[in-house]
């Protein structure tokens, strides 16, 4: 990618007006309260009763996925600009995404496990996701090839940290209550709000990007390579460290696919609903490797599933 290409996928704009930002909060609001009804304060004791795979799972996502993409991001050069591999690692520092669990059970992996993690991941993300962004993000910048004309960047850790406790800690705090005292509507709403999320994502990138979608067709082959990459290095994270410490099969497969799969609609919700990046130099970079990322990993995650469906041997499995 040439530095030209880079600079014009930096200068995509999107905007929203105040209606929008509050809407785009409103909705991400209901579907966090919707991966927190699957949550059971419960799960939080197979911690402690079986904590090897549980360890490792939180391991990779919230350790080596954010620093490796740091790494990556750094790898890549000028070939991206500093505003996509700052997108990499918003999305890198973001939970694990709430269509998991369900691709979990269509891979014959650990549904329980895939649960634990799931939401040790997004109770967690209020302290992990504005820190690993900051920390990750200002590694980055300082190693990075950053050009002249753009200015230093300062990631503020308390403006990430207040505006994901406002979208992620009330609506969890909601929803494990919510799972607690009425398991009934608990279980009535989690399947409706977990469509709700995937149509959620995909209309807030059609809305956002509809102004601009002929220069998002124009630089999608470009993107499409450094997410293609960066969810590989994702996946191989998950399965590389189950196999390295040798946890059951079926552990594998959910390692693999809670680092794979990330809440990119937070991320994407990040840079569109509120005023986080505003002092930011243009940053459609960030945009478009979130919002490609969130389709792109429903794609990669269900071709998983599909490879991970294909007979194996019994011997194989318990290796």
């Amino acid at each position: 990618m040439t530095e030209q290409t880079a600079a014009a996928i930096d200068a995509i704009q999107v905007t929203m007006n105040a209606g929008g930002m509050n809407t785009i909060n409103i909705v991400l609001a209901f579907v966090m309260y919707g991966v927190a009804l699957g949550i059971d304060p419960k799960i939080f004791v197979s911690v402690f009763q079986k904590p090897k795979s549980v360890l490792l799972g939180a391991t990779c996502q919230l350790v080596l996925l954010p620093a490796l993409t740091c790494l990556l991001a750094i790898i890549f050069g000028s070939t991206i600009s500093p505003m996509m591999g700052l997108g990499m690692i918003l999305v890198a520092s973001s939970p694990g995404g709430n269509i998991s669990n369900f691709i979990s059970s269509l891979s014959k992996a650990n549904v329980e496990l895939s649960v634990s993690l799931t939401a040790i991941s997004t109770s967690l993300a209020v302290l992990t996701t504005p820190f690993n962004f900051w920390l990750w993000g200002s590694a980055y910048l300082h190693f990075a090839n950053v050009a002249a004309e753009v200015p230093t960047l300062v990631i503020s850790l308390w403006e990430v940290f207040k505006t994901i406790f406002i979208l992620l800690g009330i609506p969890l705090a909601a929803g494990i209550l919510t799972s607690r005292f009425l398991p009934k509507v608990a279980d009535k709403l989690k399947k409706p709000l977990q469509w709700l999320s995937i149509a959620f994502f995909l209309g807030m990138v059609i809305l956002s990007f509809a102004s601009n979608m002929s220069a998002f067709t124009k630089c999608i082959q470009y993107i499409f390579l450094i997410v293609f990459l960066h969810n590989l290095l994702a996946l191989c994270i998950g399965y590389g460290v189950g196999s390295i410490f040798k946890v059951p099969e079926s552990d594998r497969r959910t390692l693999t696919i809670e680092t794979g799969i990330q809440n990119s609609g937070l991320g994407l919700a990040l840079l569109l609903g509120t005023n986080i990046f505003a002092g930011f130099p243009p940053h459609g970079g960030m945009l478009v490797i979130t919002a490609w990322w969130g389709i792109w990993h429903i794609i990669s995650g269900l071709t998983v599933a599909t490879l991970f469906n294909r007979p194996v041997s019994k011997a194989k499995a318990y290796a």
